[in-house]
């Protein structure tokens, strides 16, 4: 059997990850849109809760360091970045609510949270990078879809973090509300604990009712 020997250039073998920098941020402001700001959503998976978005526009001479894609980052990094972009950067945050997931469908509700988030930011941006395939209608000004942009665009990973963070405390705080389904540990994410909850309970004001197994295919009616 043949030994396998390292490859003399591994960086085109290995995946290497990605690290957001404000390249993408500068190639606008090189063509003469400023401010940028960056958008992103949380909570487009889970079978109960909101569907959270929030803008940014940072500080290009005061960028937090670690700015990173929320999810590859821990919960107590994300509150520690959470303060950090709140206390130098312009933020707005929207969200929609389960009842407008089930009327419009995730994206377009995710998309509509993005658009709105953008509209409430105090600095009327001149350009928006906006993570994954599709661009918000209806934005304030041009636009451009990034795939994996929380991992490409400082200004989107930054956003993914307040929004994120903002979507947990609410999370949390439906918790108290509704104390059966584990809010506060899964945040609504369809684990075996509240998959069980839904089975005891039935569902509640905070589910999506759209979302499989709670929705009721015509074929079953």
């Amino acid at each position: 059997m043949l030994a396998r020997t390292s490859p003399d250039s591994p960086m085109l073998f290995e995946e290497v990850p990605l690290v957001p920098d404000f390249s993408l941020e500068l190639v606008a402001r090189n063509a003469g849109h400023w401010p940028v700001a960056g958008t992103d959503e949380a909570g487009r998976g889970p079978l109960a809760g909101p569907v959270v978005a929030a803008a940014v526009i940072l500080d290009p001479n005061n960028i937090p360091d670690g700015l990173n894609d929320s999810k590859q980052l821990t919960a107590a990094r994300r509150e520690e970045l959470f303060e950090a972009i709140m206390a130098t950067a312009d933020v707005s945050i929207a969200a929609s609510g389960p009842r407008h997931i089930d009327e419009r469908n995730i994206l377009r509700a995710s998309l509509d949270a993005m658009r709105r988030a953008v509209a409430g930011l105090s600095i009327l941006p001149a350009y928006v990078l906006a993570d994954g395939r599709d661009v918000p209608q209806g934005l304030c000004c041009p636009g451009r879809a990034v795939i994996q942009g929380d991992a490409r665009s400082v200004s989107i990973a930054a956003a993914s973090i307040i929004a994120k963070v903002t979507r947990d405390r609410m999370m949390t705080r439906a918790h108290q509300v509704f104390p059966l389904y584990g809010f506060n540990s899964h945040a609504g994410y369809a684990t075996p604990q509240h998959r069980a909850g839904i089975e005891a309970h039935g569902p509640c004001l905070l589910h999506r009712m759209s979302f499989r197994p709670l929705r009721k295919d015509e074929a079953a009616e």
